[in-house]
């Protein structure tokens, strides 16, 4: 019979319990061996006048003759320091010994249970005085979920202060573990680890397993508090090789940020020759940090990256900075630098916005010399700008200052943007206007500049107010929506290099009617039950002729032909051109719908113009457009299943029979990290090109339909491969091989993207990742790259952000 005795009790109530509680002390107090008729004995007198299960305790009183237990508090997952000092100590053995306020001896299956800390040991001894526990023999500790085993222990239980021999352990944090000559408790939140190891690969059941990282370190500190550890005179050791010894190294365990120094990146190309660039992140404060970057290239020089971020409640931005003195190749020292803000405010006066994106670069070289940082500094156009807002009801305004600088590449050249030095907007939009009426104001007033103006166009100022107001009569069976639009502009020019005159203005009406009609039958098609309607439209514009030639084009460009812009009444966005339209467009869609969730399963439209006179307002060096009848737009989507998508647009010629631009693209995604998606892009005497992506399993054990046991490790395949048919090579390609496991992670992408006409880039990247510890990189961070390139790509698991289980789910 097991022997369980309370050497710490709550006090009760001295008259029901004088009987049972009078024997219990006689028997603490006794030296000699307990007998186990005095034991039972108690635990019936306490079982007789205990409440059932679910019940709340009577409280007591002075006609009661039994005993009365307190009820127990609610299970916590953290104790305090003072609770967990109140709490007695449960003592359980085959045979114990010893005296009351004294030393007390468990030998065969013994156990000491105190709050959130178990022992269990062959031999325990427990010294109440100092409240000491000291145990041999196949011990095992589980502190609130963290297990240690090892051969002989001592420790002071208040303060968790003492020490463990021959250990093996695991953290509950983090699931890591690791065996130890010896692990030191500092206190309840630090330890440290005597000659050991440390990994977070998972055991499994075969004898022979060994983990597939671990590092082996004279000293290991662990500070849970903090979550953090550090491993002195350490090695990496990967499949059992060492592969990067350190003196001194800190890593996670958990999510938390902290300072310290991040993994370094290394690569090697034959522009910078050998780069090496070592981060360190700076945790200033919970909404503040920065990131310093020292970077040496062999080829080049000694380069400084920083990188600073801010939130608060109100607003939030980044700053960024790079510096090359004096580069070796180029001879000239080479900077960037961005500032990236964004603040809103509620105010008595309305809403407050400040916007500011500013981007700049030393040279037009640098796109191609530096690698992208993730704030896409490496483009040939930089947009800085800043902009003030504000807005209340229906009324808005925006300030905004916008400047461009243009990365010149000779073999290319570019037309740079005109700058806004600066622009002032306002928007008027009525709600709940009478007679169900819709209608809009906008104004502007625009200076535009150009440093180098290639166009050989007068910088001018622009002021234009476009008014429309509207009236859509909505039915379940249609709509019909008569609007009325009025555009002018004003032009200031500063000189007359392109225009003879020096101020232009032009005011320009537009009306138009959109129509449509919605019918909707039940139809079955493959064993499903649908919705199907047909969507016929009809949309009439007209704009009468204003001489637009001797307007320069500022901010304009004609739209691209296509189901979004087939129903609009003007064909350029902008305001520098207002096509003369007198046309008529005619379409329909159908759909098929589910006819339990309403998702659409399937779609086709079709769309066609038919211009009643030529369109002679065009863009500078065009042509007027005189032809009646518009190419046919046709589109097409599946979506069957959720597995299964296909979309195409077709923009056909009937007056050949020919297609004159076509897209199509199709996907497959069966499951997670399961995706295949191919398109077809085609513009007559333009391009022609394939594209097709895809991430997917290589080996066949994938056919489990991903039930493959954890740990086991799986290969990915990923890639993208753009081919152009006109110029018979490949355009950009990204090929990659992933590996995830329950503890690491790796990747190699071999990346070749075109970066002008003439010119690719291409490069090697690798990267492993250790689960909560660091990741290795050769190169430009692989991640970024399938991001970028790869449709439908999903970043592989490695076990890292899973939350912090309860120590019950590791309970003794």
């Amino acid at each position: 019979m097991d022997i369980h005795v309370l050497t710490d009790v709550a006090p009760r109530s001295p008259r029901p319990a004088r009987s049972a509680a009078g024997g219990a002390q006689r028997m603490a107090t006794a030296s000699t061996r307990f007998s186990t008729t005095a034991i039972a004995s108690l635990c019936m007198a306490m079982l007789w006048t205990a409440p059932a299960i679910g019940q709340t305790a009577p409280a007591a009183s002075a006609d009661d003759a039994g005993l009365v237990l307190r009820t127990s508090p609610r299970l916590q997952e953290t104790l305090g320091s003072s609770q967990r000092g109140k709490m007695p100590v449960f003592l359980e053995g085959d045979d114990l010994t010893g005296q009351t306020a004294d030393m007390t001896t468990v030998t065969g299956n013994a156990m000491l249970r105190r709050a959130d800390t178990m022992i269990r040991a062959d031999r325990l001894r427990y010294y109440e005085p100092s409240d000491t526990a000291y145990a041999d023999g196949n011990v095992h500790i589980n502190r609130a979920g963290s297990v240690f085993d090892g051969t002989e222990l001592q420790l002071q239980l208040d303060s968790f202060e003492g020490y463990f021999k021959d250990a093996n352990y695991r953290l509950l944090q983090n699931n890591a573990y690791g065996v130890a000559s010896q692990v030191d408790f500092i206190d309840r939140d630090r330890s440290v680890v005597h000659q050991g190891t440390y990994t977070t690969c998972q055991r499994n059941d075969e004898a022979t397993w060994t983990p597939d990282w671990m590092i082996r370190a004279d000293k290991i500190s662990i500070d849970t508090l903090e979550e953090v550890g550090v491993a002195e005179n350490a090695v990496l050791e990967f499949k059992g090789v060492p592969i990067l010894p350190v003196p001194r190294m800190s890593f996670p365990l958990s999510e938390k940020r902290k300072s310290g120094l991040l993994p370094p990146t290394m690569s090697l190309d034959s522009d910078s020759g050998f780069t090496y660039s070592q981060p360190y992140y700076w945790n200033i404060a919970p909404n503040r940090d920065a990131t310093i970057t020292p970077t040496v290239m062999l080829k080049r020089g000694a380069a400084l990256a920083g990188e600073f971020r801010y939130l608060e409640p109100t607003y939030k931005g980044t700053l960024a900075g790079l510096y090359m003195p004096g580069d070796k190749l180029r001879d000239r020292d080479r900077w960037s630098w961005l500032w990236q803000h964004t603040s809103t405010l509620n105010s008595p006066i309305g809403g407050l916005g400040l916007n500011i994106n500013l981007k700049r670069v030393s040279d037009s070289d640098y796109w191609h010399d530096f690698q992208s940082n993730g704030y896409k500094l490496n483009e040939r156009l930089l947009n800085s700008e800043a902009s003030v807002s504000w807005s209340r009801d229906d009324h808005s305004l925006l300030l905004r200052a916008q400047k461009w600088q243009t990365l010149q590449d000779p073999l290319s050249p570019i037309v740079p943007p005109y700058d806004r030095m600066p622009q002032l907007q306002y928007r008027y939009t009525p709600q709940n206007l009478p007679f169900g009426l819709e209608a809009s104001f906008e104004a502007d007033a625009t200076r535009f500049r150009a440093d180098d103006n290639l166009l050989r166009q007068p910088n001018a100022d622009r002021g234009y107010m476009q008014a429309e107001i509207s009236r859509p009569f909505v039915a379940p069976q249609g709509f019909i929506t008569p609007k009325l639009m009025l555009n002018s502009r004003h032009y200031s020019f500063d000189n007359s290099l392109y225009s003879t005159v020096s101020n232009k203005s032009l005011t320009i009406p537009t009306v138009s009617l959109d129509s449509g009609l919605v019918f909707e039958r039940n139809t079955r098609l493959f064993g499903r039950n649908l919705i199907q309607t047909l969507e016929p439209r009809a949309f009439y514009t007209y704009t009468p002729y204003r001489d637009q030639s001797m307007v320069p084009v500022y901010d304009t460009a004609p739209y691209d032909f296509s189901f979004a812009t087939i129903f609009s009444s003007n064909s350029f966005s902008g305001y520098d051109r207002i096509a003369d339209n007198n046309m008529l467009t005619v379409g329909a869609t159908t759909r098929f719908l589910d006819a339990d969730t309403g998702a659409e399963a399937a779609r086709f439209g079709i769309a066609q113009r038919l211009r009643f006179s030529d369109q002679k307002v065009v863009m500078p060096g065009a042509s007027p457009a005189n032809e009646r009848w518009s190419d046919i737009m046709l589109g097409a989507g599946i979506n069957w299943t959720p597995k299964w998508g296909f979309d195409t647009t077709v923009q056909f010629n009937p007056d050949n029979g020919r297609s004159v631009r076509s897209t199509m693209s199709a996907r497959y995604k069966p499951g997670d990290y399961k995706t295949l998606a191919v398109a077809y892009r085609f513009q007559a005497q333009t391009s022609e090109q394939w594209d097709v992506g895809w991430q997917w399993p290589v080996d066949q054990i994938f056919s489990d339909g991903g039930k493959k046991a954890k740990g086991e490790g799986r290969w990915y395949t990923v890639g993208r491969l753009n081919y152009s048919m006109r110029d018979k090579k490949l355009v950009d390609s990204v090929i990659g091989l992933e590996y995830a496991g329950c503890c690491w992670s790796s990747r190699v992408v071999l990346q070749r993207l075109q970066n002008s006409l003439v010119q690719a880039n291409t490069k090697l990247l690798f990267q492993i990742e250790f689960t909560g510890l660091t990741r290795l990189t050769l190169g430009s961070d692989p991640l970024v790259s399938m991001r970028d390139n790869v449709p439908g790509y999903q970043m592989l698991p490695t076990g890292k952000g899973a939350a912090v289980p309860s120590r019950f789910s590791n309970y003794d």
